[in-house]
């Protein structure tokens, strides 16, 4: 019996006396050909559909549907990508988390168990457009906005604080941190991410699905990233995968220099 391509590919590495798999390109490319031209963005997707490939939501079909971009620099196969956490303004993510809570009652009324009621995929919501400027122009300014929010908006933030004690994987950075792709660059990027699966830690590049419309910033970080709507969003958090074609990739080559 064949091996599945995400078989044949999964490899192993030592990191400070842990054993991690991971799933190798190299080893991918046995069966797929010569994939070093592959733009680094379609080679993190690639990635993606190598660890997840279950023969249903991503096939073997669907790999090499993407491994053979090179052949027109272009392809209209839709795939089923799946990012490694969420990211989430006041905005959209109040509201998905409004949404977790009433699926939370519905299934006490049903008799289940609420707390199987979580986001499956890491979600951090940032909350960075509510602070207003009542006061500037003095070094108590900044303390004194934050103050008021929280005082204005009091009831929201206790809301906001049951979600993050109540459900799994999912965090809260409070107002007058920074603003939203901020945080993301400086705090909650990662090059690499790690979970335990079925006893195996599995190591794998950082991606994500956000709704704050310079979420692909992150992407200067080498992190892959892009900007999507709440009704997008709320699936990735409760681990169903974006589906989407498979994208174009853009080259170009930066000449000369910067002056002194």
């Amino acid at each position: 019996m064949s091996s599945t391509l995400r078989e044949a590919s999964k490899d192993t590495l030592q990191a400070k006396d842990k054993t991690y798999h991971y799933y190798s390109l190299p080893l991918a490319a046995k069966s797929l050909g010569d994939i070093t031209r592959l733009p680094k963005s379609l080679k993190v997707l690639l990635e993606n559909l190598l660890r997840w490939q279950d023969g249903n939501s991503v096939t073997e079909e669907d790999i090499h549907a993407l491994a053979g971009w090179l052949k027109n620099a272009h392809a209209d196969r839709e795939i089923a990508y799946r990012p490694a956490r969420v990211l989430m303004q006041d905005f959209t993510g109040v509201p998905a988390v409004v949404d977790l809570a009433a699926m939370r009652e519905a299934v006490k009324r049903l008799g289940g168990d609420t707390a199987k009621v979580n986001p499956l995929s890491p979600v951090d919501l940032v909350i960075d457009h509510s602070v207003t400027v009542d006061r500037f122009g003095d070094d108590e300014a900044f303390e004194e906005n934050v103050r008021l929010e929280m005082e204005r908006n009091h009831e929201r933030y206790v809301f906001l604080k049951w979600g993050k004690q109540a459900f799994s994987r999912f965090s809260v950075v409070p107002p007058g941190t920074g603003i939203c792709h901020q945080v993301n660059l400086e705090y909650l990027g990662k090059a690499v991410w790690s979970e335990l699966q079925d006893g195996e830690w599995i190591a794998y590049p950082d991606t994500l699905v956000g709704t704050d419309s310079h979420t692909t910033m992150i992407n200067g970080l080498g992190v892959l990233g892009w900007g999507v709507g709440g009704i997008e969003a709320e699936p990735a958090m409760l681990g169903q995968p974006v589906s989407m074609l498979i994208p174009d990739g853009v080259g170009f080559k930066l000449t000369g220099k910067l002056r002194e």
